[in-house]
């Protein structure tokens, strides 16, 4: 089975990326050993189906940096959550996975948002359905239908700003279609 091929321009991501975490896994940045982190990533992307990473072509920096802001603010606040439950409630804490339908088919935004919502305490996800773009988020806490749609929301919101952040032209069109205006905050 022959594959199509795949040009430098659009595997340049990946590579880059293969280098960055070849460098991070040895702790060695020095050019040496980039050079073979590059050389293995080249032979990794010839020698393996890895889909391209398609990005959108544009990033709002002004969007990013609040939503970073945000974010690790959530990953504080959430911290202190998970350590009061875990110190005061113990065992009799409720989880529930949360099926969650995300609005972009896209590879990059849908792994994105996953691991927004994974590196925040207290959530994890466990499955991804690529066919209808639907995340299975393991949420702690979730005690009944008012705690699964503060969830569902707030992993929508989540994608919501990473598409304001990085997303299609297209996809940033039905958001606002939706009635997402195009000013709303960055946590939202």
């Amino acid at each position: 089975m022959s594959r199509k091929r795949i040009s430098f321009r659009t595997e340049l991501p990946l590579l880059v990326w293969l280098v960055v975490v070849w460098g991070a896994l040895w702790r060695d940045f020095s050019p040496g050993n980039l050079v073979f982190g590059a050389l293995i990533a080249v032979v990794v992307a010839r020698v393996f189906y890895l889909p391209p990473v398609e990005l959108s072509g544009r990033f709002n920096v002004l969007r990013a940096i609040p939503f970073a802001v945000v974010f690790l603010g959530k990953v504080v606040a959430a911290s202190f959550q998970v350590m009061y439950l875990a110190v005061f409630r113990g065992p009799s804490v409720t989880n529930a996975v949360v099926a969650v339908p995300l609005r972009s088919h896209s590879d990059l935004m849908v792994t994105a948002t996953g691991h927004v919502i994974s590196l925040i305490p207290g959530s994890l996800v466990v499955e991804v359905d690529r066919s209808t773009s639907t995340l299975y988020i393991h949420g702690l806490n979730v005690r009944n239908d008012v705690d699964t749609a503060k969830l569902r929301k707030e992993v929508q919101d989540t994608e919501a700003s990473l598409i304001r952040i990085m997303g299609t032209r297209t996809e940033l069109d039905a958001l606002q279609a939706e009635g997402w205006p195009a000013t709303r905050g960055a946590g939202s």
